[in-house]
């Protein structure tokens, strides 16, 4: 059976650029709760385009470290939106409908 949840074998948008996620409309509080090894100058800390919470291998199986407390923009990304299928395009993932 597939999964139901078609980020879980993805994570296209979790390393579309070093420069993404950024925070946006996060409360101190928000921001905060996450672990600072996880925080970067202006957003997500990435490992190249790949932001640090990501955990897994990109296409196949992937997981948020920090799902639950995630930033705004990553939780506004959805799957088969045009930020999704542009950064699944990127990756060489076809997109989803």
């Amino acid at each position: 059976m597939a999964d139901p949840n078609p980020c879980t074998s993805c994570g296209a948008c979790c390393t579309y650029s070093r420069e993404w996620p950024r925070f946006t409309t996060e409360t101190d509080a928000e921001l905060e709760a996450i672990p600072a090894a996880f925080i970067g100058p202006r957003g997500m800390r990435c490992v190249g385009d790949r932001c640090s919470a990501l955990e897994g291998d990109v296409g196949h199986k992937t997981s948020c470290a920090i799902y639950d407390i995630r930033p705004e923009v990553c939780r506004s990304c959805s799957p088969g939106d045009p930020e999704c299928n542009t950064a699944r395009h990127k990756i060489g993932l076809a997109a989803l409908a």
